[in-house]
């Protein structure tokens, strides 16, 4: 495990933590609602991406100067924030204060737009930024050049693997126990669409049936066009027989330590990556036996008596933040025919 301390005192600023994947809903909250914290206790993060301020309009910087920043597209603002970003649980920070000058907000909380509103107690120096404003999830993010990175000397447990997908306790349900939506889910079919746009240069889609058609068909068929030549969609990773014929486009899941997407053996489909705790619930929805079961209900179970769970009003909608976000990312956004559905779709 590592621990994260001051360049410049060398205090230590966090608990020992572990790095894992960056979720994929790091950036895309609701709206008007307070969220938990992001991180997992003893976890941590990097984001390679620029975030955070300074930004500076798209007409004033430029589509080359943007590209070179990770966007592609047309967009109101660009970050030329640092790269490389430690983003940790608040509960895990140690020895910071708030910088009062600093820690402007929306409503709920405060939202980091002045840049790092935590120093050091042992030196002063800036530190980190935390973030708890509304449609933010509670983070704690660590500046690169203020920090140094140093072995705690605890042991760290086992690193996340593929097999921890098939673990019960791995897979994300989509609906929320107050039967909303799931606010990860939402975040994670915006990113997976936009990913699919460009995989599939525009074109139709037929998705598989069963879980996967149940819970994306109504996203794919707001954001994707309906016609011919549509190309094949499946569901593949660790422990799923790939489908035969292969598919033109595979859902896989993202790694849980890396974050990289699972890649099938051989040439062929493109793939469309997934959060993983959403690609387990698709791929690996649990028991469905209709034997009768002795001992007490499973967890995940749904009782047959009244009154039922509560269900949403409304079918699954993707994120659009999170979606038109990682369509200006994709290099494929330059192609004429994703182009021209970018700007069709920017101005609806």
């Amino acid at each position: 495990m590592d621990v994260f301390a001051c360049a410049g005192c060398r205090t230590e600023l966090t608990a020992p933590v572990s790095r894992v994947a960056l979720p994929v809903h790091t950036h895309h909250g609701a709206w008007e609602e307070l969220h938990p914290p992001l991180m997992e206790p003893a976890t941590y993060a990097v984001e390679p991406r620029p975030t955070g301020p300074p930004w500076r309009s798209w007409e004033e910087v430029g589509a080359e100067a943007a590209a070179r920043q990770g966007v592609y597209a047309p967009v109101h603002s660009v970050s030329f924030g640092a790269r490389g970003r430690i983003v940790i649980a608040p509960g895990d920070s140690r020895s910071t204060a708030l910088i009062p000058e600093k820690c402007e907000g929306y409503c709920m909380g405060i939202d980091g737009r002045a840049g790092p509103n935590l120093a050091c107690t042992g030196c002063g120096r800036a530190v980190a930024t935390r973030i708890d404003d509304c449609g933010s999830w509670q983070t704690v993010w660590l500046e690169p050049d203020a920090v140094v990175r140093r072995p705690s000397g605890l042991p760290a447990g086992p690193p996340p693997g593929w097999a921890d997908l098939e673990r019960a306790e791995h897979r994300v349900p989509p609906v929320e126990p107050d039967g909303s939506w799931s606010r990860r889910w939402e975040a994670a079919v915006g990113v997976a669409l936009a990913h699919l746009v460009a995989a599939t240069d525009n074109h139709p889609v037929v998705l598989p049936a069963g879980p996967v058609a149940d819970l994306l068909g109504h996203a794919v068929a707001r954001y994707l066009p309906t016609g011919p030549d549509p190309r094949s969609v499946g569901l593949a990773g660790p422990g799923v027989p790939e489908p035969r014929p292969r598919p033109d486009v595979l859902l896989v899941p993202r790694h849980p330590g890396t974050g990289e997407p699972w890649r099938p053996p051989g040439p062929g489909a493109a793939v469309v990556p997934l959060d993983s705790g959403v690609w387990a619930h698709l791929a690996h929805p649990g028991e469905t036996s209709p034997l009768p079961a002795t001992g007490v209900l499973p967890e995940g179970v749904l009782r047959d008596d009244y009154p039922l769970p509560s269900r949403p009003r409304c079918l699954l909608e993707p994120h659009r933040g999170a979606f038109r976000a990682t369509l200006v990312e994709l290099p494929a956004i330059r192609s004429p025919r994703l182009r021209r559905y970018h700007d069709t779709a920017r101005r609806s």
